[in-house]
C-alpha cells in the first residue's frame, strides 16, 4: 500500500476449504499452512505491487491479539523482511487495524470516532480518540456477536462459515412477522444503561427452537425462519446498545458537531447489522461509516494502512517484540466477567 491509502496488492489465500470439515478453525492447521504458504504469497504481492524489499518504507505485520500460532508465523516473516532490507518494523494489534480501516475506505473520516467492532472473537464499543487511543464503552459478557452467529448456523445445520450462510438462509424467508411469532427470540441486554452485550442466552435459545422441531431433517423454510427472527434480534439488540453508546457521545463530545459511527470486523459485512446502524445513524444525527465488504474480513491491506498509520507517528517497534495472544486496545477499562476480562 502507498501512503495515499492506493492498494497494491491485497493477496488473500482463504482456508475455508482446510476448516470446514471440522465446523470452525482448528489452531494447528492454520499455523501449518501459514508456513506452507506464506513465502509464496509475499512473493505473489510484491510481484504483483512491481515493489521490491528496498522500495518499501517499513514493514507491518499482525502480532496479536489471536491464534497465537498463526499470528506467530505471519510476524516472524515481516520481522525478517524487515531485517533483511533495512526498514523500521511495525507491529500491528488485530484490532486496530479493524478500527483503522474506515479511515483508508473514507479518508475524510475525523477523530473521535464511535466504533463498534464486531468479528468472531471480539464485540466491543470503542471511542476511537487517536491512532493508539481508545476508550472501551462497552464488550461482550460471554460470546462475541461472530461467534454467535457461527454457532446458530451450526444449530441450524448450515454449513461452515456460518455467519454468510445464515444471512443467506435469512433472506430466504417470505413472511418476517410469522416468523416472529413461531420463533421468538429473546433481546439479552435491551434496555440496559450500560453499553455491554451478551449472546450466550440467544443462541441457547435458537437451539431450543431447533430441537423443538419435528425428527429428521431439517426443512429450509423452517431454517428461514429461524435465522430470520435470530437476524432481527441481533438488529435490535446492536441498535438499543449503539442507540446507548451515541448518547453518551454526544455528552461526552459536546464540541463535535459532526459525530460518526462506525462498524468494523468481520460481522460489518452482515447487511442486517449495517441496515440497524444505518437507520439509527440517521435517527440520531450521526454519520455512518462502513468499510466496503471486502475490507471488513481479516485482510492484508487493514494491517497495511495500521501500520501507514503507525509509522507517520515515528511509532514502531523493536525486532524482539513478543506476539501477543490477547491485547486489548484500552488496557485501562474496567474488567468485565466472562468473555469481558479479556477485551
Amino acid at each position: 500500500m502507498d501512503g495515499n491509502g492506493t492498494i497494491l496488492s491485497n493477496t488473500i489465500l482463504s482456508q475455508l476449504d482446510d476448516h470446514r470439515i471440522f465446523g470452525g478453525v482448528v489452531p494447528e492447521i492454520a499455523a501449518r499452512a501459514h508456513m506452507d504458504h506464506l513465502d509464496r504469497l509475499i512473493k505473489g504481492a510484491m510481484d504483483e505491487a512491481g515493489l521490491s524489499f528496498a522500495d518499501l518504507s517499513g514493514v507491518a505485520a499482525t502480532c496479536g491479539p489471536g491464534l497465537i500460532g498463526g499470528v506467530m508465523v505471519g510476524m516472524m516473516a515481516g520481522k525478517a523482511i524487515a531485517a533483511a532490507a533495512g526498514k523500521p518494523f511495525i507491529a500491528v494489534n488485530h484490532l486496530e487495524a479493524h478500527a483503522l480501516t474506515p479511515r483508508l475506505s473514507d479518508q475524510s473520516l475525523q477523530f473521535p470516532y464511535l466504533l463498534l467492532l464486531v468479528s468472531g472473537g471480539h464485540t466491543q464499543i470503542l471511542v476511537v480518540e487517536d491512532v493508539g487511543v481508545y476508550h472501551r464503552w462497552g464488550t461482550t459478557l460471554d460470546d462475541a456477536l461472530g461467534e454467535c452467529f457461527d454457532k446458530a448456523a451450526k444449530l441450524m445445520g448450515l454449513p461452515y462459515p456460518g455467519g454468510p450462510n445464515l444471512e443467506r438462509a435469512a433472506n430466504q424467508c417470505s413472511d418476517l412477522d410469522a416468523a416472529l411469532t413461531r420463533f421468538p427470540l429473546p433481546r439479552p441486554m435491551m434496555h440496559r444503561p450500560d453499553c455491554d452485550f451478551s449472546f450466550s442466552g440467544l443462541k441457547t435459545a435458537v437451539r431450543h427452537h431447533v430441537d423443538a422441531l419435528p425428527p429428521g431433517e431439517l426443512q429450509m423454510s423452517d431454517v428461514a425462519a429461524i435465522a430470520a427472527s435470530f437476524q432481527a434480534s441481533v438488529r435490535d439488540v446492536v441498535a438499543d446498545r449503539c442507540k446507548r453508546a451515541m448518547d453518551q457521545f454526544k455528552k461526552s463530545y459536546p464540541a463535535h458537531t459532526t459525530p460518526t459511527i462506525v462498524v468494523a470486523g468481520g460481522v460489518a459485512a452482515n447487511m442486517a447489522v449495517r441496515g440497524a446502524l444505518e437507520d439509527l445513524a440517521a435517527a440520531k444525527g450521526f454519520t455512518f461509516v462502513a468499510p466496503p465488504l471486502k475490507l471488513c474480513s481479516d485482510n492484508g491491506a487493514m494491517i497495511a494502512w495500521a501500520g501507514i498509520e503507525r509509522l507517520r507517528r515515528g511509532d514502531t517497534s523493536p525486532l524482539n517484540f513478543a506476539a501477543r495472544p490477547r491485547w486489548p486496545l484500552d488496557p485501562d477499562a474496567e474488567p468485565k466477567t466472562g468473555a469481558g476480562i479479556k477485551a
